[in-house]
């Protein structure tokens, strides 16, 4: 579907930055909120990096990364929190991937 990833969104405990693509400014402000409420919290609860992108196929993945000498990131709290945002947030994630198809 993509020749390559599309980053959505992404936010970072090191630089206490969170970034929106450029692309996706036209979400309604509500959805963008969520977004980075959502990014937010989570770099704030377990530290590193959070990236949201779509793959190839259009589908909505999580990324997280942490720097090699960040003894604060929680490694199994981090699979925890992306797994429960799946779960929780299942119907804007699905929104949001019918969004992109129809966008692209």
């Amino acid at each position: 579907m993509f020749q390559e990833e599309i980053i959505l969104c992404g936010s970072s405990a090191y630089t206490k930055k969170y970034y929106l693509n450029e692309m996706f400014e036209g979400l309604p402000k509500g959805i963008q909120d969520e977004l980075k409420i959502m990014c937010v919290l989570y770099t704030e609860d377990i530290g590193g990096i959070l990236t949201l992108f779509f793959d190839q196929d259009g589908r909505l993945q999580f990324r997280t990364e942490a720097d090699e000498g960040d003894l604060l990131y929680d490694d199994i709290g981090s699979v925890l929190k992306v797994k429960q945002l799946q779960q929780t947030k299942q119907e804007l994630l699905e929104a949001l991937e019918l969004y992109v198809k129809v966008l692209l």
